[in-house]
């Protein structure tokens, strides 16, 4: 039988699924397949991470549903380009089908699938499902990529219409799920990976926390955003069922997916972020001074500043860490204590359930001062100042700090004025040469 695939990648979910909505409207079965890609997971330095264990639970849940169509997904621990020389010994495939992914990882693992398919005379097609614009959708009018963020969100709203937001009806066309029995998805230990024993926050979404998103987002300490992150990150939702909702109840949780859409647009025309590289090249000249015990204290949420101790600690604990203290804990770092951004990145890639490689590395470079759009150099936090406006009563502080008012807790490990000085200095000699 001729049959064609559908893989998938960061789209885990069978509805509202534009590559897989393409799959299954064409006309051979469709198989689903994922693979647990070794290329990304052999690089992880923790067996038990909760992210591995997120995506684990989320193919548990299709493939209950794809059992209940009486088909199966069929899984993979292996690379790609192996699990795909298997699939053409095992099947006699047409086509596949996918969704775009903008990393650069994943821009040249897709070239090489591509140049294997191709030899074996199968065809490979790849959709937009992410983002609801992408690469040079939204461009200025002379054609180059935006790099600030207000026109391109202007020019994005301006674009939006009925179309891009339209689901895509999935469901109407399982019957052409490739029919076989169920094959088990491997178990978290047979990939070499531990159970984490982690909750995850819920895919669906309060209309209330959308509505009052702006009145209430900046806080810590109640529930006013709608950690939807790990979602929109592995696609157990629609980002077009998310920002439908978002253009009818608040406009500033819709720039939030704007902004989403726009650093992936930054990945896409400028990959150098992505490798290590900061946005503007002048910024690669600070001299950083790289203090290895003072970074572990930041990592471990020790450095005498509570507001930074709470979010690092949350962050260990959980895997999440509410989006104002994320920009205060990166500020410190690169500015108070004048680590590398990129060591930053690097821990927050580690540990955040939410991880996205656009996304991170475009916050953390907003919050260096080095990336398209950022905070200038010379805005520089102050924690005490962010802790009296976003958390006044302490009640996120007392959460993660209890020992705030004992003698254990540390002193701050660097003077704000002394530090806020040496990082203009510091900036300043680079930006000069």
């Amino acid at each position: 039988m001729h049959i064609n695939i559908f893989w998938f990648r960061r789209d885990l979910r069978l509805h509202d699924n534009a590559g897989l909505y393409h799959a299954l409207k064409s006309n051979n079965p469709v198989l689903p397949i994922f693979i647990f890609d070794t290329n990304i997971l052999d690089q992880l330095p923790q067996k038990a991470d909760r992210r591995v264990t997120f995506i684990h639970d989320a193919l548990k849940q299709m493939q209950q549903q794809l059992s209940e169509t009486g088909s199966t997904l069929q899984a993979f621990h292996d690379t790609p380009l192996n699990a795909f020389k298997l699939l053409a010994q095992q099947y006699t495939i047409e086509q596949v089908f996918t969704n775009h992914d903008y990393e650069p990882y994943a821009r040249e693992r897709d070239e090489a699938i591509a140049q294997f398919l191709q030899q074996h005379n199968i065809a490979f097609h790849t959709y937009k499902d992410q983002v609801i614009f992408e690469k040079e959708e939204v461009v200025k009018d002379d054609g180059k990529p935006y790099t600030v963020f207000t026109p391109y969100s202007r020019k994005w709203k301006a674009a939006l219409n009925e179309f891009y937001l339209k689901s895509y009806s999935t469901e109407k066309y399982f019957y052409n799920f490739y029919q076989q029995s169920i094959k088990p998805v491997p178990t978290l230990k047979s990939i070499g990976f531990e159970e984490t024993g982690a909750s995850f926050p819920s895919a669906t979404f309060d209309n209330n926390i959308i509505q009052e998103y702006d009145q209430r987002r900046d806080f810590p300490a109640i529930a006013g955003t709608s950690r939807l992150g790990v979602h929109l990150r592995f696609g157990t939702i629609s980002v077009r069922q998310l920002a439908k909702q978002a253009t009818q109840l608040n406009d500033t949780f819709l720039n939030e997916l704007i902004w989403r859409d726009f650093f992936q647009m930054i990945l896409w025309h400028f990959p150098h972020v992505g490798k290590g590289k900061a946005f503007k090249a002048e910024y690669d000249f600070i001299q950083w001074r790289n203090k290895e015990d003072e970074f572990a204290r930041w990592c471990a949420g020790n450095t005498g500043y509570p507001i930074v101790d709470a979010g690092m600690r949350e962050l260990n604990a959980t895997g999440f860490m509410h989006n104002r203290v994320r920009m205060i804990t990166a500020s410190f770092l690169a500015k108070h204590l004048l680590i590398d951004w990129r060591w930053g990145e690097a821990y927050f890639a580690e540990k955040l359930l939410d991880f996205d490689l656009a996304s991170n590395n475009g916050n953390w470079q907003w919050a260096a001062g080095c990336g398209c759009d950022a905070a200038p150099y010379f805005r520089i936090f102050n924690p005490h100042l962010q802790t009296k406006k976003f958390d006044p009563q302490l009640a996120y502080i007392r959460q993660w700090v209890p020992e705030l008012n004992e003698l254990t807790y540390p002193t701050p490990i660097v003077d704000h004025e002394m530090a806020r000085k040496r990082c203009l200095e510091t900036y300043k000699k680079a930006l000069e040469r």
